[in-house]
């Protein structure tokens, strides 16, 4: 068996009581280490809270090594640990598809992930639309797909969630060419840094599926006792220290409920000027009011 166990978004304790049950039970236990961090917990504390080796799974080894960790699942149990949930904001669909083809029986272990737990900000998750990644641009590399979902999310009023890049154990492009297993330290993206990339894009395309004083909320260490919010401008929070990582972003849409605003007024610096900020993003994107047809003799 191949099981999936999501562990949540902070704490050793965050995993479900069946989640452990089964990790107790697997032969081994793979991390999956490239997506996300458990971080309130180091792999030496889940190590002994499991009472189980962990093998870290990096990015190259489950893209191209998920041989070796489906290797004789079929007559033991074999764990693949995801901060998170499994199938919450990176899917592992690949790997469960590689299990089934060859007949390993999978189940699935969910847990809370930052796709409902962002929630917890105040906005409704009904009123979220397309998510999308913002990825640490490069000199040569400023990927701007991205740019057509919010401005989709934005017409039809609904949300977006931002989430931030992590770069564990990569490569830079010299190293990756010489075949040197040299690896770069870790690297997360602060919501300043997302802000400046959001703006240098729509100064770029210049469509405004956003603006400077488009409001939004910066969301830091989801999960943890260190969590916070900050509400502000996207201009606003370009300037922002948003301390130690995990980061996330939320660009409002255009329909944003009273309740919702009454609630993220808890984290804005001017109340009143964020109050103002959300009233006139409104006007972006707002549908022409309805008028009857007009009435033509045949």
């Amino acid at each position: 068996m191949l099981y999936l166990i999501g562990l949540g978004l902070s704490y050793k304790s965050d995993i479900t009581v069946r989640g452990l049950e089964a990790v107790r039970n697997c032969q081994r236990v793979y991390l999956e280490h490239y997506t996300s961090i458990l971080m309130a917990a180091s792999l030496e504390e889940l190590e002994e809270y499991y009472g189980k080796p962990i093998i870290l799974a990096d990015r190259e080894l489950v893209e191209t090594g998920s041989d070796d960790i489906l290797r004789d699942a079929k007559k033991e149990d074999v764990a693949f640990l995801v901060v998170g949930d499994p199938f919450g904001a990176t899917t592992h669909t690949d790997l469960v598809l590689r299990a089934k083809k060859s007949g390993i029986p999978v189940e699935v272990v969910h847990n809370a992930s930052v796709m409902n737990a962002v929630g917890s900000c105040g906005l409704q998750l009904y009123t979220f639309g397309q998510t999308i990644s913002m990825v640490f641009f490069t000199e040569n590399w400023r990927p701007d797909s991205w740019y057509d979902k919010i401005m989709e999310n934005r017409k039809i009023g609904l949300h977006t969630l931002v989430l931030l890049d992590i770069k564990v154990k990569e490569q830079s492009i010299e190293n990756m060419a010489r075949g040197r297993l040299i690896y770069e330290p870790p690297r997360y993206m602060s919501i300043s840094q997302c802000c400046e990339q959001l703006l240098e894009i729509e100064e770029t395309r210049g469509t405004k599926a956003y603006t400077p004083a488009t409001p939004a909320v910066a969301i830091s260490r989801l999960g943890s006792a260190a969590q916070s919010f900050k509400a502000g401008t996207i201009e606003e929070l370009s300037q922002y220290d948003s301390g130690e990582p995990l980061h996330s972003l939320v660009i409002l849409g255009r329909q944003c409920h009273d309740l919702e605003v009454e609630y993220l007024l808890e984290f804005a610096d001017n109340k009143e000027k964020f109050r103002q900020d959300v009233i006139a993003d409104q006007e972006f994107f707002k549908p022409a009011p309805w008028t009857p047809p007009v009435e033509t003799d045949d």
